[in-house]
C-alpha cells in the first residue's frame, strides 16, 4: 500500500488553484443536495452535477476517466461507491451516496456526500452521521500527527466510539476503498487507508494533498464489483454511507480545499484551527 512512489507536492498556487476546483466541487454537490428527493432518477443528479460544473467554466474528473460515462458516481443503498447514474429512481428511505470531481486549470477537487431521503430508517441516519464524523476525525488528525496513517487511527476511533456507546448500528469500515493523493491527477499516491495499519506510512509534509473518504457499511465490510465494472456494492446487501473532502497540507496547518469555509466550523469543535492561503 505505502510504497515509494513519488507524494507530489504543490506549491502555495498550486493549491489555491485546487481551492477553485474544490469550490467548483462544492457548489455541484450543493446544487444536487438541494434537488434530490424521491422520484428522481439518477440520471437527473448527473444532469444537476454536470450543469453545475460546465457553468462555472471547469471539467468533470469523472467523465470519461477510464472510460466512466457520467459526471458524478450516485451510489444507492447497497452500493457503496463508483454507481453510475441512469434510470434508478430514487425512493422515500434511501440513502444516496454522490462522488464529484471537477479540474480548474489542469487542477483537481474531489468530494463526496451522504444524503438519506424522508422515510428514513433511524439506523441509516446515524450510519451517515458517523461516516462523516469519522471524516472529520480523519482530516483533523492531519493537524497534529507526522504520519498519514493517523488518519485510519482517528476514523477508526470514532467507528469504535460509536460502538462503545451504543450510538448507532454495528457497522463494518470498507477496506477495499481507500483514499488517495490528489493535484495534478485525480487519483495520485499515496494511498490513504481509513482502518488501522501496522505499516508507517509517508510523513506528512506542506504541500501534499489528500483526498479524505471514509465508506462505513451496516454490515460485513467486504464488498463486489457488478457486471458493469464499476459499481461496488456491499457482498451482504448492507446499506452504505460515503463522505469525503480534499485536503492540503499547508506550512502552517490544514485547509480543506471542498469546504466552503475550509472545514473551520467542523474542525474548530475538534481543537483545529484551519490555515487558510487565501
Amino acid at each position: 500500500m505505502f510504497g515509494r512512489e513519488r507524494i507530489e507536492l504543490k506549491t502555495p498556487d498550486q493549491v489555491r488553484v485546487m481551492r477553485r476546483a474544490g469550490l467548483v466541487v462544492a457548489d455541484a454537490l450543493d446544487a444536487v443536495r438541494s434537488a434530490v428527493r424521491p422520484g428522481l432518477t439518477t440520471r437527473d443528479l448527473d444532469t444537476i452535477a454536470a450543469e453545475a460544473i460546465r457553468s462555472a467554466g471547469a471539467t468533470p474528473s469523472f467523465l470519461g476517466y477510464m472510460d466512466y460515462p457520467a459526471t458524478i458516481c450516485v451510489s444507492v443503498n447497497e452500493e457503496v461507491v463508483h454507481g453510475i447514474p441512469g434510470d434508478r429512481v430514487l425512493a422515500p428511505g434511501d440513502i444516496v451516496s454522490i462522488d464529484c470531481g471537477a479540474i480548474v486549470d489542469g487542477w483537481h477537487g474531489d468530494s463526496a456526500i451522504t444524503v438519506v431521503l424522508p422515510e428514513a430508517d433511524p439506523a441509516d441516519l446515524a450510519l451517515s452521521d458517523i461516516t462523516e464524523r469519522a471524516m472529520w476525525a480523519g482530516i483533523a488528525s492531519l493537524a497534529s500527527s507526522e504520519r498519514l496513517t493517523a488518519v485510519g487511527d482517528a476514523v477508526e476511533d470514532v467507528v469504535e466510539a460509536a460502538h462503545a456507546d451504543g450510538a448507532g448500528p454495528l457497522l463494518g469500515i470498507v477496506q477495499d476503498y481507500v483514499g488517495h493523493g490528489i493535484g495534478s491527477a485525480m487519483h495520485l499516491p499515496p494511498d490513504v487507508p481509513n482502518y488501522r495499519t501496522r505499516q508507517r506510512g509517508p510523513r506528512l509534509r506542506p504541500g501534499m494533498c489528500v483526498a479524505i473518504e471514509p465508506m462505513l457499511v451496516r454490515g460485513d465490510q467486504r464488498t463486489r464489483v457488478l457486471a458493469d465494472d464499476w459499481t461496488v456494492v456491499t457482498e451482504d446487501g448492507s446499506r452504505a454511507s460515503h463522505w469525503e473532502h480534499t485536503v492540503a497540507i499547508l506550512e502552517d496547518g490544514i485547509w480543506v480545499l471542498t469546504a466552503r469555509d475550509g472545514g473551520a466550523a467542523r474542525l474548530a469543535e475538534l481543537g483545529v484551527t484551519v490555515a487558510p492561503l487565501d
